[in-house]
């Protein structure tokens, strides 16, 4: 895992947090939730190539597979 990848990760929480409060402040909650669901989707994404990997290193460990 590499330190860009954290900064990656903290750059959409700054990105959604801003974005879903100023949706917020004007009133429009059910786009902030929106913007936040997706925010939680974009990490998710960026996340599932560290866990294939993380399974593949473990795979090779164990000589499984």
């Amino acid at each position: 895992m590499d330190i860009s990848f954290i900064v990656k990760i903290a750059g959409v929480g700054i990105l959604v947090a801003v974005a879903a409060q100023i949706l917020s402040k004007t009133g429009r909650d059910e786009q902030a939730m929106f913007v936040t669901i997706a925010g939680i989707l974009v990490v998710l994404m960026l996340l599932i190539s560290q866990i294939r990997d993380l399974f593949d290193l473990v795979t090779s460990v164990f000589g499984i597979g």
